[in-house]
């Protein structure tokens, strides 16, 4: 973030952030379980697709399924199975925010973001 609290500036640097500068804002908290079975310290990452996560806020609470898509400039995501009809009976999928869902289980597919999960281990 910036160095000003005004709350001004605060929403004029996320408007206008990058696109990898929004990564950063839609982060969401892990799971209890996977934090003990990953062996972690952190309390959340950023959401990315095929992640499996967990709705906990909304109308949507307590539906789980994999990440389709990860809207940055939004930032909202599309879980797989939550979706809605529209007038011409097509399912469209719902926009969720990141903060309201919790991770379940990380897809570690990636060999930077499984190096990054490994950097984060508690070291016993």
């Amino acid at each position: 973030m910036i160095k000003s609290s005004k709350p001004r500036k605060q929403r004029k640097f996320r408007y206008n952030a990058p696109m990898h500068i929004r990564q950063n804002f839609v982060n969401a908290h892990i799971a209890k379980e996977l934090i003990s079975k990953l062996g972690i310290r952190r309390r959340s990452i950023e959401v990315r697709k095929g992640d499996t996560v967990k709705v906990m806020a909304g109308s949507r609470k307590g539906a789980s399924g994999k990440v389709l898509s990860v809207d940055l400039g939004r930032g909202t995501i599309a879980v797989d199975g939550i979706v809605k009809k529209n007038a011409k009976g097509k399912e469209l999928a719902i926009p969720i925010s990141a903060s309201s869902v919790y991770i379940t289980d990380l897809d570690l597919s990636d060999k930077l973001r499984k190096a990054k999960v490994d950097a984060a281990r508690i070291s016993k």
